[in-house]
């Protein structure tokens, strides 16, 4: 299978290293089951992400007729209000988070989204603000979806249900929580691809202890809580 992660200006680096480390461990865990590769909705190109002066390289473009797995990431900047109606072309907050976001929605990146969205097969998975920028686009109305606990105003807005858990499973949309959530995905996403003795034997690699219930929309609802 092939995993795609997707870079865009103002990406948050940690959302995609670690899902990317994580995945690529488990491809050669499973020599042959998994390959992952970081693109852009404009091929391949120098992507800056939004934490300082750091870049990474896009090999190709996003292509949801190649990919098994597109996995996208959030922004990283200014914490300015995420559900703020302005929040998006004030004056000074060029750099906030719902503004680079924002700019993702205006290239090419949306229409992509909705074509891997759309194809059957194929799984989108978001870190943090990666689920937010899907509610921005109007992609995931009525879905189950996670995202840092700053950012849920964002898929309020967009129609979508906010779970608070690590990881929430709706099928063919994986999404996870805060920064470091990519981590949990990752092996999540392994376990549930490539199987159990896989994720497990990456998760004693990196010597990293999953954290919290994967939510699923399924079992008896809770009495009481």
């Amino acid at each position: 299978m092939l995993c795609q992660i997707v870079l865009f200006d103002g990406f948050d680096p940690l959302d995609v290293i670690a899902p990317y480390e994580v995945l690529f461990a488990g491809g050669l865990a499973a020599p042959g089951a998994l390959t992952v590769e970081l693109v852009s909705a404009e091929g391949a190109r120098e992507v800056p992400g939004g934490a300082g002066p750091l870049s990474l390289r896009a090999v190709a473009a996003l292509d949801p007729q190649r990919a098994d797995l597109v996995l996208v990431p959030g922004a990283a900047g200014r914490l300015d209000d995420l559900s703020a109606p302005d929040a998006l072309d004030a004056p000074g907050r060029e750099d906030s988070i719902p503004a680079l976001l924002g700019r993702a929605l205006r290239t090419g990146l949306p229409a992509l989204l909705k074509e891997a969205l759309g194809r059957e097969g194929l799984t989108v998975a978001t870190v943090c603000g990666g689920s937010g920028l899907l509610a921005m686009a109007g992609l995931i109305d009525g879905r189950h979806a996670t995202t840092h606990h700053m950012g849920v105003g964002l898929l309020d807005a967009g129609g979508v249900v906010a779970i608070d858990a690590r990881v929430v499973d709706d099928g063919d949309l994986v999404t996870g929580a805060g920064v470091t959530s990519g981590l949990d995905l990752g092996l999540y996403l392994l376990e549930r691809e490539l199987g159990p003795r896989v994720a497990h034997a990456v998760e004693k690699l990196f010597a990293h202890e999953r954290r919290g219930t994967v939510w699923r929309a399924t079992g008896p609802v809770p009495a009481g809580f």
